[in-house]
């Protein structure tokens, strides 16, 4: 590099920065872009060089227009060891395929049909709640959102499995999240305690879902126009082959994680941040009950709920499910004015973006009226991008915003949930995604 970039302090340990970015990821990122400026030097380790990118000019060429001189960096690829070489985590040519192969599942038209089931489960969750009692509504939403993802995808009901499931997936993330910002790689075949732990994640999460599979192939029922059906109806364009199970796994594994884990924190995060401010509660009471009038919502309602989908965009501002974004250079690639070579990787940070005072008056208040009118017309695209951006945009992100706004909606509608008593800071934990640490255990309370 020859590039005049800010760099970290000198005389940095051999570690680099790597320590106190673990130490606080999202502090250090937010510190680090607002003293250094749009592009900021970061060493992880001797010989690990990550560039913090903070324009979103430079965040549109890295995604969008140069989009091809990148691949994912090192911690979606370490996501292999759990999803595989799914959606997404492949690349190129493969990538298309698989994105081309995917997409129509996700169609607007075919995931309104999704929407009374997933009213169905939220009612049957809020069914066996009781009024004032104490929950972990982080548990209680990645179980939701589990179930839905697997009904509405892969046609089955895993409510039985759930805890089963949710503490290997919670155990895989953590294993990515280490690995990704290590610079010390242990191999996955030495006995660490965290690599068994791992390596049993992941066989729980393959007995499920090779499972799925072999019951789905054994049947001949004819195909039911769910993504485990056009997974094992796809045939290669070549020769006419269709997809291993192990292809087949990757693909099922991606969806299932990353088709629940974003939609449930961004509910997790709503659920608090709306107990901290009861003005906007109000608000969100009044609509649903102006609009739904006592009756469960339906998609067609979605338009008419403008506030409830604005504390939404809200939420997601203030704790998007993606903090982060990774691209490493392949070739040589000029982002702006710096020049960048391959193998130096770019990190653009939702979370940090979300919070610049520029874009955003008074940043880290949650006021979802900023929504109401034309922001994200006035700000440049990637001040705020929860859903990422280019080619490799969140193929489910209807889906998502579609679930969400019927949850809260249905949940809404009969509850308000406060914070439990004593409860401690609730603070953020950049993992993959990013979760409320340790949960938050919230008092239910029939409205």
């Amino acid at each position: 590099m020859t590039n005049n970039i800010t760099t970290g302090p000198r005389g940095l340990p051999i570690s680099g920065n790597l320590f106190a970015f673990r130490k606080d990821p999202l502090g250090f990122l937010q510190k680090a872009a607002k003293e250094h400026g749009d592009v900021v030097h970061i060493r992880f380790g001797p010989q690990r060089h990550i560039y913090l990118i903070s324009n979103p000019e430079y965040i549109k060429e890295v995604l969008v227009t140069k989009q091809s001189s990148f691949h994912k960096a090192k911690g979606l690829r370490t996501a292999k060891a759990v999803i595989g070489e799914g959606l997404l985590t492949s690349e190129g040519k493969k990538h298309l395929r698989q994105r081309r192969l995917i997409q129509p599942v996700f169609h607007k038209q075919r995931i309104a049909a999704y929407g009374d089931r997933m009213v169905e489960f939220a009612k049957n969750l809020i069914d066996g709640w009781q009024d004032r009692e104490e929950r972990l509504i982080t548990q209680d939403m990645m179980e939701l959102t589990l179930a839905i993802i697997t009904d509405t995808m892969f046609g089955i009901d895993v409510r039985q499995d759930v805890h089963d499931i949710g503490h290997a997936i919670d155990v895989g993330m953590h294993y990515v999240s280490r690995r990704a910002s290590s610079f010390i790689d242990i191999p996955l075949a030495v006995p660490t305690k965290s690599n068994r732990e791992f390596q049993h994640a992941i066989e729980v999460l393959d007995k499920t879902i090779y499972h799925i599979i072999e019951e789905r192939r054994s049947q001949s029922e004819p195909e039911r126009g769910d993504l485990l059906s056009m997974l094992l109806a796809a045939r290669d364009e070549m020769n006419g082959t269709g997809m291993t199970d192990q292809e087949v796994r990757d693909q099922v594994m991606t969806i299932f994680i990353a088709g629940h884990e974003t939609t449930a924190n961004t509910l997790s995060w709503t659920w608090y941040l709306l107990s901290q401010h009861p003005e906007v509660e109000r608000r969100f009471w009044d609509e649903l009950d102006n609009v739904l009038e006592g009756r469960l919502p339906t998609v067609d309602d979605i338009p008419s709920l403008t506030y409830t989908n604005n504390i939404l965009w809200e939420a997601m501002r203030l704790y998007p499910p993606a903090w982060s974004i990774s691209r490493e250079a392949v070739e040589p690639v000029q982002i702006g004015e710096y020049c960048f070579e391959p193998g130096e990787t770019l990190m653009m940070s939702q979370y940090v973006m979300h919070r610049k005072e520029e874009y955003f008056e008074n940043p880290d208040r949650f006021f979802p009226e900023r929504f109401e009118g034309d922001i994200l017309k006035r700000i440049p695209q990637f001040a705020y991008f929860p859903f990422g951006g280019g080619p490799r945009i969140c193929i489910g992100n209807n889906f998502a915003l579609m679930e969400a706004v019927l949850l809260l909606a249905t949940i809404g509608q009969r509850y308000k949930l406060e914070l439990a008593p004593n409860h401690p800071s609730v603070e953020p934990e950049p993992l993959v995604t990013l979760r409320p640490k340790k949960g938050i255990r919230m008092v239910v309370k029939q409205r």
